[in-house]
């Protein structure tokens, strides 16, 4: 399975993917954590210029997707231009909300600060709203969080990249279903 990269190595799995699809020859998932709110996890940039000194877009693959699983939009901007020009598309993950800042950073890079999750939005970033709210008035823990289970939003984003350099046209959200104002 994917895991962060950082921890890959000591849970099991990998935290970065050479994958092959009918439209994309080769492309590259590497998935990264990073430190604020987080448990305790190696240096994500180090992390990264590891993987990217393995696979080379253009060379190795012809697509290479960064998804930064972070609590804090400042640390997902900062991947974003760290990794601009070396990647087609940084992703970020984690906070749960669709972001409305995709755009094709100077060097080629598609940026999203989230994309968003894949469930029912009328709750607390996934969970029962009831619930979650009443932990917010309390010092101590309450109710163990449940799933909210009403009608999935499906988000995403959409990279269209130029099939010579491997590096980003635009960018699009997709939010089909649910209650989110649908985008494709």
């Amino acid at each position: 399975p994917l895991r962060d990269d950082q921890s890959a190595a000591r849970t099991g799995g990998w935290g970065a993917s050479l994958l092959q699809a009918e439209r994309v020859q080769e492309w590259v998932w590497v998935h990264v954590m990073f430190l604020l709110v987080m448990d305790a996890v190696e240096d994500p940039f180090r992390a990264l210029d590891a993987e990217l000194d393995r696979y080379a877009l253009g060379r190795t693959a012809n697509f290479i997707l960064v998804d930064v699983h972070g609590e804090a939009t400042s640390e997902k901007q900062s991947v974003g231009h760290y990794c601009d020009g070396r990647v087609s598309a940084v992703l970020g993950s984690h906070s749960h909300v669709p972001t409305a800042d995709g755009w094709v950073l100077p060097g080629g890079t598609a940026y999203q600060t989230d994309v968003g999750m894949c469930g029912d939005y009328d709750n607390v970033i996934g969970m029962e709203k009831e619930i979650a709210g009443q932990r917010f008035g309390r010092t101590m823990p309450g109710e163990r969080l449940g799933p909210a289970e009403g009608e999935g939003t499906l988000c995403g984003a959409v990279v269209e990249t130029d099939d010579r350099t491997g590096l980003a046209r635009s960018i699009r959200p997709i939010r089909l279903g649910g209650r989110l104002t649908s985008a494709t």
